[in-house]
């Protein structure tokens, strides 16, 4: 049998720990995590992408759970029926593609907005409609615009950063 990839169970905020005791034990890991900007700054610059978990290529008949389940911070092997789950190798090809992708992205890729900045919604139910950029939302690819609809009162809204564009005038 060969070695297959395998999700493993690991504490709150004990990833990176987990993660560099397993490379030190020859295993090999796949952490995958993205780069965000913090409001706070002493906050981690580094998030995963899976927090609680990560996965691991092994050959269990071989290797035994053991490396696995004693490494401190784990909590073992996700199981379904009992029976540890494996995830496809394509999927792990895929979530690498996928994090690549992320971070080839700027975190502040439209850093040139700034509060009061008059913005077009390109995306979502309110695309196509003019709003007031209000500010940036810590920790995610979203933003808050106050825009004015059914009255002239302006109202607060939550939309993805990829669906606005400033305005030029």
């Amino acid at each position: 049998m060969t070695a297959s990839w395998y999700v493993l169970r690991i504490k709150p905020h004990k990833e990176r720990s987990v993660y560099q005791l397993l490379r030190a034990k020859d295993v090999d890991v796949y952490f995958p995590a993205v780069k965000v900007k913090p409001k706070n700054p002493r906050a981690a610059k580094i998030r995963p992408y899976f927090p609680g978990y990560m996965f691991v290529q092994v050959n269990l008949e071989q290797e035994g759970e053991n490396v696995l389940r004693w490494t401190p911070g784990t909590r073992g092997l996700v199981r379904f029926g009992g029976v540890p789950a494996t995830v496809p190798q394509n999927l792990i090809q895929e979530l690498k593609k996928r994090i690549a992708e992320l971070e080839a992205v700027e975190p502040e890729q439209k850093s040139d907005l700034k509060p009061g900045d008059r913005v077009q919604i390109t995306g979502g139910p309110f695309a196509g409609y003019e709003a007031i950029f209000d500010a940036r939302l810590s920790g995610s690819e979203r933003v808050q615009v106050l825009l004015a609809y059914l009255s002239y009162q302006p109202h607060r809204i939550t939309i993805d950063a990829t669906s606005v564009e400033k305005l030029n005038f």
